[in-house]
């Protein structure tokens, strides 16, 4: 650390720390790092009465700000990272819609080269490998059985960049391509499925390790078919992503499952699509059309839920104020628990002396006043009023 680097001393927030909450605390960044704390510096950012807490990880989105990581243009990916970015998102994967394998491949070879310039953490292909039951917003017609061969082309035209697979291990090859990723050091990741509870559970002996947005397109739990739920929720090996945003998941559901897994096991997701940070009106949404009508997404034909318009600020205001979640467990499971999942738990994911200094500033109702990337505001929290 050179002596004239940078250095911004936020004191007197609430900070979110891996141990638990903070009061009147600091924190010291020294470039683009968080660093140890010198008690002579003055504060740079009076934050009393704010929060302080890591930014947040989106292990699965599609899209925001009206623009599509399916496009498979630059321009339209840094739409949808700025968009998230300015809602407390600092790291997130792109995912993909189901498509052609073609375009799939030619999709990933364009968003790689995000992720290799550290605008992405990776890249997360959902589809065309799922169940024609249960695909929801995807288009079926295109959807194909998990061929290992087939998965292996999309990993590989991913250039090293793939961090997840959503497949139906019930479907002809699925076990094996799941098995497969494990090898690759993909996750693979079960959703979209009509598996019963028994090859779920084979799913994750096989190196299944996450729930595609859990309780959404699979069978309900059910007292004589507990299906993959039950198989996801209880298996300690599992990370269950789950969609806060009041129309993915009841309340009670939610609850259901963050206290059955607990936040080292929930990472909360957006799995937003083109209209998150927008307002209502029709989105593409891969080869779909989607209609959006008081902030619900949902297909133009069939009226199927298409993703969400969901921010993660909004998931972490929604699972304190309505789930009753306590502060640091929900902002572990946005932040911590998907970073370790991610495999970039080491960087990002925690307030932390020596992490990537991604911070969110809250006011007390829990909106986002500030965000800070690798030590640069994104945007920058307004002075507290004087007196």
């Amino acid at each position: 650390m050179t002596p004239d680097t940078q250095r911004t001393v936020l004191t007197g927030a609430r900070v979110v720390l891996p141990t638990g909450v903070v009061e009147d605390g600091r924190v010291t960044v020294a470039g683009s790092r968080i660093a140890p704390d010198r008690p002579e510096e003055a504060a740079t950012h009076d934050l009393t009465g704010r929060w302080v807490v890591p930014g947040f990880v989106d292990m699965h989105v599609h899209g925001g700000g009206g623009a599509s990581f399916s496009a498979g243009t630059v321009e339209e990916a840094r739409t949808v990272i700025g968009t998230h970015r300015a809602h407390g998102t600092t790291t997130m994967v792109a995912s993909t819609v189901t498509g052609d394998l073609g375009d799939l491949a030619r999709q990933a070879g364009t968003l790689s080269e995000l992720v290799e310039d550290g605008e992405l953490a990776g890249l997360h292909f959902e589809g065309p490998f799922i169940s024609a039951h249960r695909c929801g917003a995807h288009q079926p017609s295109l959807l194909r059985d998990p061929d290992p061969a087939d998965v292996r082309k999309l990993v590989d035209a991913a250039r090293g960049t793939a961090a997840m697979v959503t497949l139906a291990p019930e479907l002809p090859g699925g076990l094996e391509s799941v098995a497969l990723l494990r090898e690759l050091g993909v996750l693979a990741a079960v959703g979209h499925t009509d598996g019963d509870y028994d090859v779920v559970r084979r799913a994750v002996d096989a190196g299944a390790s996450v729930a595609t947005h859990l309780f959404n397109a699979m069978p309900p739990l059910a007292h004589r078919a507990p299906g993959p739920v039950a198989a996801l929720l209880e298996d300690e090996r599992v990370t269950v992503e789950l969609i806060d945003d009041g129309t993915h998941l009841h309340p009670a559901a939610l609850r259901l499952a963050f206290h059955r897994a607990g936040p080292d096991r929930v990472a909360f997701i957006t799995d937003a699509m083109g209209a998150a940070g927008m307002g209502d009106g029709r989105y593409p949404l891969g080869p779909l059309e989607v209609d959006v009508a008081d902030g619900v997404a949902r297909l133009v034909e069939g009226g199927a839920i298409a993703g969400s318009t969901l921010t993660l600020d909004r998931a972490l205001r929604r699972a304190v104020t309505v789930d009753g979640i306590p502060v640091a467990d929900a902002v572990r499971a946005l932040a911590g628990t998907p970073a370790r999942m991610l495999g970039v738990d080491d960087r990002v994911g925690s307030v932390e002396v020596g992490k990537d200094a991604d911070l969110v500033v809250l006011d007390e109702a829990f909106g986002v006043v500030g965000v800070m990337r690798k030590g640069r505001w994104v945007s920058e929290p307004a002075a507290l009023p004087v007196g």
